[in-house]
């Protein structure tokens, strides 16, 4: 899954680790992210959206695929 939340992060001027910690979790949860090597729980999806008053969608981006 694909993902804004570096670009979030950069917008309100806040590291890695000072996120992590205003969302009590590790800054390599943050850095896995991001870098899209984890796919964050629904909880923690949630958690991300709400502390940037944004939804869900506008941080994390699906890749549709097509069923035939």
């Amino acid at each position: 899954m694909k993902n804004q939340l570096k670009v979030y992060r950069a917008m309100h001027n806040l590291t890695q680790e000072e996120l992590a910690k205003r969302l009590q979790v590790t800054r390599a949860t943050i850095n896995a992210v991001e870098n899209g090597r984890y796919d964050p729980s629904l909880k923690l999806a949630f958690q991300i959206a709400k502390f940037f008053k944004v939804t869900i969608e506008d941080i994390f981006i699906t890749e549709e695929t097509e069923v035939f």
